[in-house]
């Protein structure tokens, strides 16, 4: 019996039978389980094998169902300042109902939706043609298209401390070591972006500081920042307003809720988009920086250019 419980990267790749280069496009891409504990990438050898088995076509459905309770509503995926938001105030308008959020970053919430875990994924993955996001992840990821409807957009960008000491312009600046970053985990839109940028700009993670310093949520980001423990961070511009730190944009994205159509017509979650359009929503969303509610509560659908180019 093989005792071995670990992977190296070329373990793993032998054992997915593909190259090692392409183990690192499954780590940020595609949720491959994978940590950096010993300043090398390993892999869990009972954790790689549930991904793939997550990533099996056709395999035989899932039998559970998610709870048709309609007291409890239950959202999984990428957190949000304004997401917890629109929890609390569902969970005082509606005292006899409860929502719930599992903060498992964006992949994690569509794998939650996939396996019936939850009536809700919030994600905001951007897709390889740089401009849609979710519809790729959400088809390759579930049997059936999700009903998808935006919450918000909202703006990512550096998260920086105050008056941005160390002079932080772009992100060629992160790499070197004289700049400390906190990052988020694989499995997060925002890790990915990060790994877009990093890649695009030429840089290694490797020659990022705190690379591998993982935090679970944007506010923490911001934590890390103002604390002096990390000189920047990826995470959205509201964070930096509410603690008064410096911003870099980077881009707006599209922050979006994904609904098996099985639980679209359930009570708890018609209520809760329904509150999407509500006054109290709204007004806390217009007293942040960085987010724009123009798509929030609407049904939003593949760029008609998009699905013409992948038919091809």
């Amino acid at each position: 019996m093989d005792e071995k419980k670990l992977f190296n990267t070329k373990e793993v790749a032998r054992f997915l039978d593909v190259n090692e280069k392409m183990v690192y496009s499954l780590i940020s891409e595609k949720g491959l389980p994978a940590t950096k504990a010993t300043g090398k990438w390993l892999f869990p050898k009972h954790l790689v094998e549930k991904w793939l088995e997550n990533q099996t076509v056709n395999s035989p459905k899932n039998s559970g169902q998610v709870t048709t309770s309609y007291d409890l509503l239950i959202i999984a995926g990428s957190n949000d300042i304004l997401l917890d938001k629109a929890i609390s105030v569902f969970n005082r308008a509606y005292p006899d109902r409860i929502a719930v959020f599992g903060n498992v970053g964006s992949m994690g919430g569509i794998g939650a939706l996939r396996r019936n875990l939850c009536h809700i994924a919030s994600s905001h993955l951007l897709q390889e043609n740089g401009g849609e996001y979710n519809f790729g992840f959400a088809e390759e990821e579930l049997e059936q298209m999700p009903a998808v409807v935006n919450f918000c957009r909202r703006e990512q960008g550096l998260i920086l401390q105050k008056g941005n000491p160390k002079n932080i312009r772009t992100v060629s600046d992160l790499a070197g070591g004289n700049i400390r970053v906190v990052n988020r985990p694989l499995g997060t839109g925002t890790r990915l972006l990060l790994d877009r940028e990093l890649e695009k700009a030429g840089i290694n993670c490797k020659e990022v500081n705190g690379y591998d310093n993982e935090v679970s949520s944007h506010l923490e980001v911001g934590l890390e920042v103002l604390s002096g423990r990390a000189d920047a961070g990826l995470g959205i511009r509201a964070v930096a307003g509410l603690l008064g730190l410096d911003f870099i944009p980077w881009r707006w994205e599209r922050f979006d809720l994904l609904v098996s159509k099985e639980c679209f017509f359930n009570r708890a979650v018609q209520l809760f988009l329904g509150l999407l359009h509500e006054k109290p929503f709204r007004d806390f969303a217009k007293s942040l920086d960085g987010y724009d509610l123009d798509l929030c509560g609407k049904m939003v659908f593949p760029k008609k250019e998009e699905t013409e180019t992948n038919g091809e």
